[in-house]
């Protein structure tokens, strides 16, 4: 069953880290997690970078659990099964899909989701799911902003009743299996 977090703001509502950390169900030294900064590469995105990672580090997933990964080269799916989330952290969307798209990484990492593992988008990790550019990862049927003021009611919704979702930085999409939730 896919589990997916799209947020703007990453884990800065603890709330979301807490979810995140029930759908793992593990201990945090137990999680391991692929952090991807690839997304990041102008000066404002490259200074969030030790925030993303603080997310997953205050929640007390050790460093060595985490692996960096720049998408410089294609993982395969069998070295993905090694861990339990991907977190792709914001930036330029557009950068981050074409890396995605040239490295053949789509594959592993769908083939990733839809076995289990946890999607934790944050700004541009999270529109790449949705439907803003072509080549997305199709998980979300509509386009999807972040960073918005206000957005679409906390609780469960259907994606397919909505042509383009506003998402606050306080907020984020749950996407467990077929069910779609807004939560904060």
């Amino acid at each position: 069953m896919k589990n997916i977090l799209l947020t703007a703001n990453g884990f800065e509502n603890r709330n979301i880290g807490k979810k995140f950390m029930e759908i793992l169900d593990k201990k945090p030294s137990q999680i391991k997690v692929i952090f991807v900064p690839t997304a990041a590469i102008n000066p404002g995105a490259i200074e969030v970078l030790p925030k993303c990672m603080h997310d997953l580090l205050d929640l007390g997933i050790p460093a060595d659990n985490i692996k960096v990964y720049d998408l410089h080269y294609k993982m395969e799916y069998n070295e993905l099964i090694d861990y339990d989330a991907i977190y792709f952290c914001g930036g330029n969307t557009e950068y981050l899909l074409k890396r995605i798209n040239e490295t053949g990484f789509k594959t592993p990492l769908i083939e990733f989701i839809e076995n289990g593992g946890v999607y934790i988008g944050v700004s541009a990790g999270s529109i790449i799911s949705a439907k803003n550019y072509p080549d997305n990862l199709g998980y979300l049927n509509c386009k999807l902003d972040v960073h918005g003021k206000e957005g679409i009611n906390t609780g469960k919704f259907q994606p397919n009743d909505y042509t383009h979702i506003q998402l606050p930085d306080l907020k984020a999409i749950l996407i467990q299996g077929n069910n779609y939730e807004i939560i904060d």
